[in-house]
């Protein structure tokens, strides 16, 4: 069994992205957002995504929508669907993802957007293969 007070581990993580847990179905990701920044619009093809917000405040742009967003806050991002998450505060926006099927390696952490932004086009930030 994996168990994880999650609000606890995505608040202690200061890296833009950490992958918690990866199943053959599924994946858990924690993300802090500084502020300022942003995820960077990108639609996953053939994902589905669920963010829930654990603190800060920003905006949500989904399929040409903008929502305000703020911890307890949940966004579902269908497959196909152009997306992106803004921190718009002082702090940094802090949350956990789940990808159906996973969309990162097993493992993977990037300090930064722009480590993340390098691996993935590197292609060294491939789910794995079932």
């Amino acid at each position: 069994m994996e168990h994880f007070t999650i609000a606890t581990e995505a608040e202690k993580s200061p890296d833009f992205r950490r992958v918690l847990w990866t199943g053959d179905h599924t994946q858990l990701v924690i993300m802090t957002i500084p502020p300022n920044g942003e995820i960077g619009e990108e639609v996953h093809e053939d994902t589905d995504q669920i963010l829930t917000f654990v603190s800060g405040v920003g905006e949500a742009r989904v399929s040409g929508q903008t929502r305000k967003i703020a911890a307890g806050d949940l966004v579902v991002v269908p497959a196909g669907r152009k997306h992106n998450f803004v921190n718009t505060g002082p702090n940094p926006l802090v949350l956990y993802t789940i990808y159906g099927p996973p969309d990162h390696a097993e493992g993977a952490v990037h300090k930064t957007k722009e480590e993340a932004d390098r691996l993935e086009e590197a292609g060294k930030d491939e789910p794995p293969s079932s």
